[in-house]
């Protein structure tokens, strides 16, 4: 149990200080290349926060804390990689083995008692509101992407969709189709420029993605204009608390569909896998417009692994 709870807390206190990407990226150099051959990169980081902020003038008593978030994070997150690989996609497979026991770790302690406590208490309606408002916080990721990809048509339906469902903060769907805005990340954008899919990767907290879908939902964080709104406290209040309701909201939502996945199969590691390949896969032939034919029976689960909140 420590081997999950030192990690967790150590992250959390590294977070704290240092929220980003920057983050995600140590974290898994960690995991896969070992704390001395990461060095590099939080050093780059380290003294590059330090510089960005002297340019511009601002305080840095918040970079002058990196070196020990830095440290604490990568202690936290450091191993080695193991030989061993069931698939030639997965280099990193030993890693990404542990990666996954952490992230199961945490699912077991937190994520699913919070997400059964939030299906018994939520009502249905309070639930299609929160994921109404995490849906809408959404859009101008999309829009962005569609607009990149050419797809015009979709950008301005999510640009519409966004603007009226703005006057209930996107607790309420106003638009006659819901349906009618098709989610695009920047992952989708650079499959549609032929960009290579990279390695599978079982990244601490955010669990599977592969290079490519790795660096769309670093640039989708840090391009959704949701992140800079200045609106008052009570929209810093739910753009602060969305990154977890939305993982407890979803992960209620498909709560049998994950549960099947991690107690009934021989190899939950290898069925996560299998199924994020197979989810991603129509994602981005849905992008491209090639049709795909999808099976059913694991729908629900590849849409948990896909979700984009």
């Amino acid at each position: 149990m420590y081997d999950q709870f030192l990690p967790l807390i150590l992250f959390g206190i590294a977070t704290a200080f240092t929220p980003g990407p920057n983050n995600i990226m140590s974290s898994y150099s960690g995991f896969n290349f070992g704390f001395r051959k990461t060095i590099p990169l939080m050093l780059g980081v380290i003294f590059g926060w330090t510089a960005m902020f002297g340019l511009s003038k601002r305080r840095l008593h918040r970079a002058s804390l990196a070196p020990f978030a830095a440290i604490l994070l990568l202690t936290a997150c450091s191993s080695f990689p193991d030989a061993k690989k069931t698939d030639a996609r997965d280099p990193y497979e030993g890693s990404n083995r542990k990666a996954f026991a952490f992230n199961m770790g945490l699912d077991t302690h937190f994520l699913e008692p919070a997400a059964n406590g939030y299906r018994n208490v939520m009502p249905p309606a309070g639930r299609r509101a929160i994921d109404n408002h995490i849906d809408w916080t959404g859009l101008p990721a999309t829009t962005f992407n569609s607009t990149l990809q050419g797809r015009f048509e979709n950008a301005g339906l999510s640009t519409l969709h966004f603007i009226v469902n703005s006057l209930t903060f996107g607790l309420v769907d106003l638009t006659e189709d819901p349906k009618a805005v098709k989610s695009q990340d920047f992952g989708q954008t650079l499959a549609s420029f032929d960009v290579p899919e990279g390695n599978y990767l079982m990244v601490p907290v955010l669990g599977p993605n592969t290079s490519r879908s790795l660096t769309g939902r670093i640039v989708d964080s840090v391009t959704n204009p949701m992140s800079f709104l200045k609106a008052g406290d009570a929209v810093q209040t739910m753009q602060t608390l969305r990154p977890p309701v939305a993982a407890v909201s979803t992960r209620a939502n498909l709560f049998e569909a994950f549960n099947d996945v991690k107690y009934n199969s021989l190899d939950p590691y290898a069925r996560t896998r299998s199924l994020y390949y197979q989810g991603r896969a129509a994602r981005i032939n849905a992008t491209v417009g090639k049709p795909t034919n999808n099976s059913t029976a694991d729908e629900q689960f590849e849409s948990f692994l896909e979700d984009p909140r």
